[in-house]
């Protein structure tokens, strides 16, 4: 069987990361290395009674950034792994899953870098009516095909799949890797702190050069936390800022981002008006202010340009 290791970031979350380290127990096929990297203020996480069925390596890395988190697993894993999982500490693996993607592994084509598990709670997001209609789709906004990423630099979601499904992304959240394209690949230092979207610029990077896969086979439930999350007005600015650095990143089209992140924001606004839920108002406020500051910062680069 092929040699494998999970790397999980985590931050003041020592009750989900219990619940995973748990799951991982619980598995047909256990992980040859588990290596957790802690940005809590505090190492205050008890990993005693999981070290007798899980080889745990625990590194305490006091600078928080999902990103950075897992460049720092990813070196730490042992030369002799051949695959690296990355988990969100948040997520829960069906019981077969990791022996179902070990058995992928055992036979996949050289040519595919990554694959993912399968989503099996997913919930649509609010405003997908209007991301899948033909004017988002006319505009190069979205699409109803599933796992693009579009011109625009939005990607498209890919709830169950039934098979198996090739994309330009993957959630990173449950996800496999050949360890060897760590090499040329790793999460970009750009997105620090709160590390939105990082997913799918990693992800989408490796895409350019090799395939990557949902399996059908292999599922998990992702429970989002609560802990450690960042509030919708700063939400709001950070989903601007992270959208625009991958368009201009990816060279793909800044007039479709822009275009998008207006219809984000009617979106936002329209369910702020629905719901009456005043924090998606906080997050369009924060949309204005990061477009904002997008702007200014822009045209700050072009004056020094022309200044130089």
């Amino acid at each position: 069987m092929i040699s494998f290791a999970v790397v999980v970031a985590t931050k003041g979350r020592p009750a989900e990361l219990n619940r995973l380290l748990h799951n991982l127990e619980q598995q047909t096929l256990r992980p040859d290395m588990v290596v957790i990297v802690d940005a809590s203020l505090r190492a205050n996480i008890n990993l005693k009674p999981f070290k007798k069925t899980l080889n745990l390596y625990y590194i305490h890395y006091p600078y928080p950034s999902a990103a950075e988190q897992r460049n720092v697993g990813i070196r730490a894993v042992s030369s002799n792994i051949e695959i690296v999982g990355i988990l969100d500490d948040d997520v829960l693996l069906a019981k077969n899953s990791l022996k179902n993607v070990m058995r992928f592994w055992q036979n996949a084509p050289m040519d595919i870098a990554g694959c993912g598990c399968n989503l099996l709670n997913f919930q649509p997001t609010p405003g997908r009516t209007f991301k899948e209609s033909a004017l988002f789709e006319g505009l190069g906004l979205y699409s109803r095909i599933r796992g693009k990423v579009m011109p625009s630099g939005w990607q498209t979601l890919y709830g169950v799949v039934k098979k198996n499904l090739f994309v330009d992304w993957l959630n990173i959240a449950a996800s496999f890797w050949r360890k060897s394209i760590f090499d040329n690949f790793s999460f970009d230092p750009f997105f620090t702190g709160y590390s939105y979207l990082e997913d799918l610029d990693f992800t989408y990077s490796v895409s350019r050069h090799y395939r990557l896969v949902v399996l059908c086979d292999a599922g998990f439930e992702h429970h989002h936390s609560e802990t450690a999350r960042i509030n919708l007005y700063q939400f709001g600015k950070k989903e601007v800022r992270n959208r625009l650095y991958i368009v201009k990143k990816h060279g793909l089209s800044l007039t479709g981002c822009y275009l998008g992140l207006f219809g984000r924001m009617v979106i936002t606004l329209y369910m702020f008006v629905r719901e009456k839920d005043k924090s998606q108002l906080w997050r369009a406020l924060g949309n204005v202010v990061g477009l904002g500051e997008a702007t200014l910062g822009q045209n700050k680069a072009d004056a020094d340009k022309g200044n130089y």
